[in-house]
């Protein structure tokens, strides 16, 4: 029953969009019809900054950090990784926004492997970090971090639910980004600026 009720409110805490949120009251606007139309920090802080970026990033990560944490306190490895696939799956598919297209789970699922496997979600990080900065492609850097993320939790010995866990997350993450592996492809994916652009 107690494992239940973790998954459960994992779910409701993934599915709080705070992208939306935070742009909805601040700028009186909805964000899913500005940019890329997603919710998540990297549109938030392409579209506006990252006043806004940055703290979406920290919510978006902690709406996945805080249950898979409290998931491996209470209950072990299992309960975590679930707890923070229900994360991942409320901020994909929020229940505040019924149930329309969120974000693309990359900061929550980074936020999960902090809570449950913290050296892979820290290894997941600066990869991304390195990726980024080479790229400046988002999109690429998230790939590229969730595909290291089962290569390391098996290096460094992980239990099973976590090795399992990083395999779907990867692919989850991937599925997520095809659109922007098709405008990858046909070059024409935008470049993140870390200041935005200022307008006339």
């Amino acid at each position: 029953m107690t494992e239940a009720a973790l998954v459960v409110g994992a779910y409701l805490l993934g599915s709080m969009p705070f992208g939306y949120w935070v742009v909805r009251v601040l700028k009186d606007t909805d964000i899913r019809t500005v940019g890329s139309g997603n919710i998540g920090a990297s549109n938030v802080w392409r579209t506006y900054g990252k006043a806004y970026g940055v703290p979406i990033v920290l919510l978006d990560t902690a709406k996945g950090f805080v249950p898979a944490l409290v998931g491996t306190l209470v209950a072990g490895e299992l309960v975590g990784v679930l707890s923070g696939g229900a994360a991942m799956l409320g901020h994909w598919r929020p229940l505040f926004l019924r149930f329309q297209r969120g974000g693309k789970t990359v900061a929550t699922a980074g936020g999960t492997f902090l809570g449950v496997a913290p050296l892979v979600g820290v290894a997941g990080l600066v990869a991304w970090i390195l990726v980024f900065v080479v790229t400046r492609y988002a999109s690429v850097a998230s790939m590229t971090s969730a595909l290291v993320l089962p290569f390391v939790a098996f290096a460094i010995g992980e239990p099973w639910p976590v090795l399992v866990f990083a395999a779907i997350a990867a692919l989850v993450v991937v599925v997520l980004h095809r659109a922007n592996i098709g405008r990858l492809r046909a070059g024409t994916e935008t470049r993140f600026r870390l200041r935005r652009e200022r307008t006339a």
